[in-house]
């Protein structure tokens, strides 16, 4: 860059850099949902010449077969999309559109989901008291290292895990039906 670059004009190129960022979690998702489509048996192999950590492309495409082209929306980041990929489709168009009317950070979407899912949680605990997973040992304290290595919030980390979990199971049964239809 140039020595003698104004705030403004340094300001600009960041906001630039940042929009391509964006758009290229996107583009990277798109890219490996075809492979995956297309080239499942070479997939892996594909994949390695992004060069990027294997976790972080899934997450890439998890969100990206999660929002169509149509329904993303382009006042938000990618990472806007991510922090509701998990939910139901009417809680997501929900989600996203509060904060595109408020202009919400990612930050602030994600507390304001974290507040209302505290509130729900408090309602199901009433009305279901016994509703509680039995875990063995110290899974949770294992849980809990492996969302702070991963820099996530313990909660988020759990649902995401999960989430990512489920998906893989329902896309290998999809992937089986359809070599067998």
């Amino acid at each position: 860059m140039s020595p003698n670059l104004t705030f403004d004009a340094w300001q600009r190129a960041g906001s630039q850099l940042a929009g391509v960022l964006d758009s290229s979690s996107w583009w990277l998702g798109d890219w490996l949902v075809y492979g995956k489509d297309h080239y499942s048996d070479r997939y892996q192999m594909g994949i390695r010449t992004a060069g990027l950590k294997y976790q972080t492309l899934r997450n890439y495409a998890w969100v990206s077969r999660r929002f169509q082209i149509q329904r993303r929306r382009a006042a938000l980041t990618f990472q806007h999309h991510a922090e509701v990929a998990s939910l139901p489709f009417d809680s997501q168009e929900k989600w996203l559109d509060d904060a595109e009317r408020k202009g919400w950070t990612t930050k602030q979407l994600r507390n304001a989901i974290k507040a209302s899912d505290n509130v729900e949680s408090l309602s199901t605990a009433r009305a279901d008291p016994a509703r509680q997973l039995a875990l063995p040992g110290n899974r949770i304290e294992r849980w809990r290292q492996a969302a702070e290595h991963s820099g996530v919030d313990f909660d988020k980390w759990v649902l995401v895990t999960l989430d990512s979990a489920a998906g893989q199971i329902l896309e290998h049964d999809e992937d089986i039906a359809a070599l067998s239809a």
